[in-house]
């Protein structure tokens, strides 16, 4: 099973939760990309850096920092010797750790996430398609702020799902004082084709017509609520259904079901939601939000 694959071979090498793990291959088979968020010193370059080596892909890091242009990623032409010659950005890499990506000025963000949201990058009139599978991972911190280009909703909606690492607990962070190097030794367990042939295969995942209804419901409770400034997309929602068919699939199911739903729709939707300035002086948060429309609205039953 692929997800156990991936389970065994991180095993004692990175601080990182079942779930966080489940839903980070979960979105890389869904297509998507992902958000992490948290403090420095939690594991996130370790974590992006083990995964790309496990799954047999290409890596490359950026980070971001003011001065960055747009050809510093995806790369330029250079005039040498009578013709140009194409030098590629490391926005050419089949895993692409993207560091503290809220200090690049908005044109390099747009850059990036164009490149995301095409699959190809466009320079002097060519177009150079980017290696498949193709998943970014980029970090922001929620700490020391100053300085920095926050990502619009707009942007943020380009991203899949948003998780936190967190702090380990502490017989993981006992292990990771033991282990000197926990990358080394660490060999691949799979390759891109055959992450290529789950993507296709998390297509066929069906979703009952009952699970859509209660996606549906889910959004409608939160864009009714008066907190809700901007509540979740068409492009939210259809994130949040091929995530939901990802998870399936890692669990060896051929069908969802109402609680891959919920966790799905916890990890795609609260970076989406734009709430009143209002209710976020009260104390309101989208995370929170989140947590009650899943409270409110009943899941379907399953049928016998």
């Amino acid at each position: 099973m692929f997800l156990a694959r991936i389970q065994r071979a991180l095993s004692g090498r990175v601080l990182l939760r079942e779930e966080t793990l489940r839903l980070s291959l979960a979105t890389l088979l869904s297509g998507g990309h992902l958000l992490l968020e948290d403090v420095p010193g939690t594991g996130k370059t370790t974590f992006a850096k083990a995964l790309a080596r496990v799954l047999g892909l290409s890596f490359s890091r950026i980070q971001m920092t003011p001065d960055l242009l747009p050809q510093d990623l995806t790369g330029v032409y250079l005039y040498r010797e009578g013709s140009l010659l194409w030098q590629k950005g490391p926005v050419f890499a089949q895993v692409l750790l993207v560091d503290e990506l809220n200090r690049a000025t908005p044109r390099t963000q747009s850059a990036l996430l164009e490149a995301m949201g095409e699959g190809h990058v466009t320079l002097e009139g060519k177009t150079h398609p980017l290696p498949e599978p193709f998943f970014v991972l980029a970090t922001q911190n929620p700490v020391e702020e100053e300085g920095t280009y926050p990502l619009p909703v707009a942007q943020r909606d380009r991203f899949t799902a948003r998780l936190f690492l967190g702090y380990p607990d502490e017989k993981a962070l006992l292990q990771a004082l033991k282990e000197r190097e926990p990358l080394e030794g660490l060999e691949a367990v799979t390759q891109g084709e055959e992450i290529l042939a789950l993507r296709q295969e998390v297509r066929r995942v069906r979703v009952a017509e009952e699970v859509l209804d209660y996606l549906l419901a889910l959004a409608g409770w939160l864009r009714s609520r008066e907190e809700v400034r901007l509540g979740p997309s068409p492009r939210a929602l259809l994130q949040v259904e091929r995530l939901a068919q990802a998870l399936a699939l890692l669990q060896g199911r051929t069908f969802t079901v109402p609680e891959d739903i919920k966790e799905a729709f916890r990890a795609a939707i609260p970076h989406r939601l734009l709430l009143r300035l209002e209710a976020e002086l009260s104390g309101a948060s989208p995370e929170g939000l989140v947590a009650e429309a899943l409270k409110a609205v009943p899941a379907p039953v399953e049928r016998a």
